[in-house]
């Protein structure tokens, strides 16, 4: 079942709707409640005043609406007390001698709660205080209401009985315009999802205001967002409305409905309350205001019974779906590493830099990050020694690729070499050449690295290391090999992620024999190029074939360190986000794969070299991974146990 991975189901309904027609609304929230029920929606919320229709006017001063009102609920309890779905509806109600614009909770027949609106709008198009009191001058602390002794005020926080961080609370519509709203109160006594019924009019620029608003506190209280606001059926004499409903959790829109409708529009999606409070815990700031005012919880019980996980997820989550979004990215990405570089550079007093040239993705997007940096620096390009070393596996095209690149950018070329120097240590420790082990691969990495310091101390100019976020997270880079340089620009870019880089380098060259230099060493196969090619000069070592997909792995890494998930919801998340790509069985292989080089690998990590931070996910030692070097993988590998 999905909430033990913490997915709860909510939805947001604005309903078909006829002004004062307490019957017909009655019968549509009804027939709501037991569509969304049959969605397997664990939580719905409708819009403000629902039962009634936002805009009564002056009829809310009429006691037979009022009663109604009233009777109406008392047959939605009767004919909803079935379903297992928790509805929130929005009504009039008198109370302590006042009349207040509230929502009400509901569960199989029961009123959980009874919360009222806070902040009345009394302004431009909006007259509520000639007919609604604030929250602020109840007095009653408990009401009887349809014969239920029931929790009646803003300080009531809902908490599911078995998991208590599903917790939610209300507002409604003009509490989240406000300077300060409840929700914010709500959050930090521990309401992950916040629920607001509204009734919001469409003027000119409201739209993007109002998403902005929700998207914004969704973000700012770290929760998930279920606003509901009513539709184009509310009486049209001043003004429009249209439907608007969101669900959104930490700043991002997961549903939306579309507007301007007159049949019922309903949203349905499946919110991470584990996500969320692991966001939570991170964030120390979270709670720097503790908020001491008492609250009243008020305990249901969240029925499981899903199985499907409605979201999907991007296969690719470091790399923006959208094309424009991506080319801003790229541009933003490619900034923060050439400024990184830039300023090591003004502080070191050199302006030289020596770096490792394979034909490969890496060390094309390194040297594309110095090219951008010495822009930024007025300097020259042939005060960058870009160095090619020719090894046992190195094949005639990245070569080739290597010599056009460096030349092409007018960088100082330098070729070496380093199979004389390899064969002769490998006679010198005494390792059979024929054995093409892990000794004969490293010797390799480690001449490279020799080499590029060497040339480094020469010229008074600093190593530009290549190594990407991936490597370092597998551990698949050479301990004191091509593991160090003395700034490593592509720390914190993963490998599915550099490709895009250097597409869009390549797509806005003007070199036409560069773009297409680039455009070859994108089709390359990923490989360290340590082991012989073959008769024609080919690559045989292909790293992929080695570790696994990348883009597996980059998957895994995003979940593991952005949201702490659990490798079992990893593995959830991720047979939705690949299929028809990757079976179950697959993804579990270099799931566990990950997870023993992830562990197994950290002492490389613990000593990795500056170089920026560019995402939301770093590995460096000094800001953002702080993990012991010997921390044992049997946790999160049991998590997966019989999970085939």
């Amino acid at each position: 079942m999905l909430k033990q991975f913490g997915f709860v189901r909510v939805s947001a309904v604005s309903p078909e709707l006829k002004v004062a027609d307490i019957s017909f609304n009655v019968q549509e929230i009804i027939k709501q409640v037991s569509y969304a029920s049959n969605l397997g929606s664990q939580i719905l919320t409708f819009p403000e005043l629902c039962l009634t229709g936002y805009t009564c006017g002056d009829l809310f001063l009429q006691d037979i609406l009022i009663k109604n009102a009233e009777e109406g609920l008392e047959r939605i309890l009767t004919e909803t007390s079935k379903l297992e779905t928790i509805s929130i509806l929005g009504m009039p109600l008198r109370v302590d001698n006042q009349l207040f614009n509230v929502a009400v909770v509901i569960n199989k027949g029961k009123i959980l709660g009874v919360v009222p609106k806070t902040y009345i709008p009394n302004y431009s198009e909006f007259y509520e205080k000639r007919y609604f009191a604030t929250s602020q001058n109840a007095l009653s602390k408990d009401i009887q209401l349809l014969g239920q002794i029931v929790p009646f005020g803003t300080d009531l926080i809902f908490k599911d009985k078995q998991d208590k961080d599903i917790c939610f609370a209300i507002e409604i519509c003009e509490d989240l315009w406000s300077l300060f709203p409840p929700s914010t109160k709500h959050t930090l006594n521990g309401a992950s999802m916040i629920f607001n019924l509204s009734a919001s009019n469409e003027i000119i620029g409201k739209y993007e205001y109002r998403k902005n608003l929700v998207k914004g506190q969704s973000s700012k209280c770290i929760c998930a967002y279920v606003y509901a606001s009513c539709g184009t059926n509310e009486s049209t004499c001043d003004v429009v409305f249209s439907g608007h409903s969101m669900i959104a959790e930490n700043g991002i829109i997961l549903a939306e409905s579309e507007r301007f409708k007159f049949e019922s529009q309903l949203i349905t999606q499946d919110v991470d309350i584990k996500r969320l409070m692991n966001l939570r815990y991170k964030d120390i700031s979270y709670m720097g205001v503790v908020n001491k005012e008492p609250v009243r919880q008020i305990n249901f019980e969240l029925t499981d019974t899903n199985k499907n996980l409605l979201r999907e997820y991007e296969p690719n989550p470091f790399v923006p779906a959208d094309e424009l979004k991506r080319n801003v990215r790229c541009s933003e990405i490619l900034n923060i590493q050439s400024c990184g570089l830039a300023k090591r550079l003004k502080y070191i007093g050199s302006y030289k830099t020596v770096i490792g040239i394979s034909g490969g993705l890496d060390s094309t997007l390194a040297f594309l990050v110095i090219i951008e940096a010495y822009k930024k620096l007025g300097i020259s390009n042939d005060n960058i020694i870009a160095v090619t070393m020719p090894g046992f596996g190195t094949s005639n095209r990245t070569y080739n690729n290597t010599v056009k690149l460096i030349k092409s950018f007018g960088a100082n070329f330098k070729e070496i070499d380093i199979k004389p120097a390899c064969l002769q240590h490998l006679k010198d420790i005494g390792h059979d050449i024929s054995v093409h082990d892990v000794t004969y691969e490293n010797v390799q990495a480690r001449e490279r690295t020799q080499i590029l310091m060497d040339i480094g101390n020469k010229n008074n100019a600093i190593v530009v290391g290549t190594g990407d976020l991936s490597e370092q997270m597998l551990g698949w880079s050479t301990y004191n090999g091509d593991h160090m340089s003395m700034y490593s620009v592509n720390n914190s870019i993963p490998k599915t992620l550099v490709k895009y880089l250097v597409r869009w380098a390549a797509d806005l060259s003007e070199n036409e024999e560069c773009k297409k230099t680039i455009y070859d060493i994108l089709d390359t196969p990923i490989s360290p190029e340590l082991l012989p090619t073959d008769e024609k000069g080919a690559i045989t070592q292909k790293t992929e074939s080695v570790v696994g997909p990348y883009v597996l792995h980059d998957f895994f890494t995003y979940h593991f360190l952005r949201y702490g998930a659990e490798p079992s919801k990893i593995l959830l998340i991720a047979e939705k986000a690949f299929k028809g790509m990757y079976t179950k069985k697959e993804i579990l292989h270099w799931l566990k794969y990950f997870i023993k080089r992830f562990f197994n690998n950290q002492f490389k990590r613990n000593c990795v070299p500056d170089g920026p931070k560019v995402g939301t996910i770093s590995i460096s030692p000094r800001g953002d991974l702080r993990m012991p070097s010997d921390a044992e993988s049997s946790l999160w590998l049991a998590d997966l146990a019989d999970l085939e």
